[in-house]
């Protein structure tokens, strides 16, 4: 047999792809799971392949849940629709975190003309794909947090400083968020110190996630982070602080058997003229001990992926 006229040829070209690929029938079972998708997802072919895309794998989930597993899914829209379609959404890695991904839906037809199923091809944003090359020189310095691997409290104060300086010079707008970890100690002691590190390593991996690559995420303390929003409207703001609090809440571990989370609260604070480093973190950890979110307009930006920073 020529070697091109061999399937597993074609298989071996998938997967050789770094992207995640992956083949769903008309009832949406995953019959093919290339090494992309394990590599993105975490999940192994045994785990997935006969399964229904929504069995455990979420890969149409907005911020809150896997909502968009209905008539408004990308496979639904494809199928229904007998054209590609594309979207940004967010998958709930393996490991518990969630991350964004963009993916492509094309109907898959039979040499009838048939729609017999639908491919879905998917990859990682670049920010959190793509190693930063500074991260070595970083953890070499002692600028990162040893639990997390995010910016630690140093870094961010000069981060935050930097910020506080163009805004002064410049006016370029920016605000940041405070998010406090509820109860961390007391979850520590009931599950041990293994679980606490596992825990703060999802919840950091998620808000780094969340936010743009231009944005500085790190640890403030042992229960807090901080998110610096770059060039950031008082509008976008609340949304982007919107969808920090309802991916977080919804981060869990899986811990011997069992399923464990932490609740946490959020602040933010826009930068104001005559700002300090104190008194802009003092208005968002007031905010976030309070959790005095602005949940109403924040909520009415929870369809808008990327507010417009201005």
């Amino acid at each position: 047999m020529p070697p091109f006229q061999d399937p597993d040829i074609y298989r071996d070209i998938l997967d050789g792809l770094p992207i995640g690929i992956s083949v769903l029938d008309l009832k949406k079972r995953i019959v093919f799971w290339s090494d992309g998708s394990e590599r993105i997802t975490g999940y192994s072919r045994i785990e997935v392949l006969g399964h229904l895309c929504t069995d455990n794998i979420l890969l149409h989930c907005n911020e809150i849940s896997c909502a968009m597993c209905t008539q408004d899914c990308p496979l639904s829209t494809a199928l229904h629709d007998a054209l590609p379609s594309e979207a940004v959404n967010f998958i709930h890695h393996k490991a518990g975190y969630r991350t964004q991904v963009h993916s492509w839906v094309i109907p898959l037809r039979d040499k009838h003309g048939l729609i017999i199923g639908v491919i879905q091809t998917f990859e990682g944003e670049s920010a959190v794909h793509n190693a930063d090359p500074s991260d070595l020189s970083m953890k070499e310095h002692r600028w990162l947090d040893d639990v997390t691997g995010l910016p630690n409290q140093a870094m961010m104060q000069s981060h935050l400083r930097e910020s506080l300086g163009t805004f002064t010079t410049l006016r370029v707008p920016f605000g940041i968020v405070c998010v406090e970890i509820k109860d961390l100690p007391q979850f520590r002691s009931k599950y041990g110190h293994g679980a606490a590190r596992s825990l703060l390593q999802v919840l950091a991996r998620t808000l780094r996630n969340t936010v743009c690559a231009t944005d500085a995420v790190g640890t403030w303390n042992e229960t807090q982070f901080l998110a610096i929003l770059s060039g950031c409207s008082e509008e976008a703001m609340h949304a982007i602080s919107g969808r920090i609090f309802r991916m977080l809440s919804s981060v869990s571990i899986k811990w011997w058997g069992e399923d464990l989370s932490v609740a946490v609260s959020i602040g933010c604070a826009q930068a104001l003229p005559g700002d300090s480093v104190e008194s802009i973190l003092q208005r968002a950890q007031d905010a976030s001990q309070g959790n005095q979110i602005n949940l109403a307009r924040a909520a009415a930006s929870a369809g808008v992926d990327s507010p417009q920073r201005s």
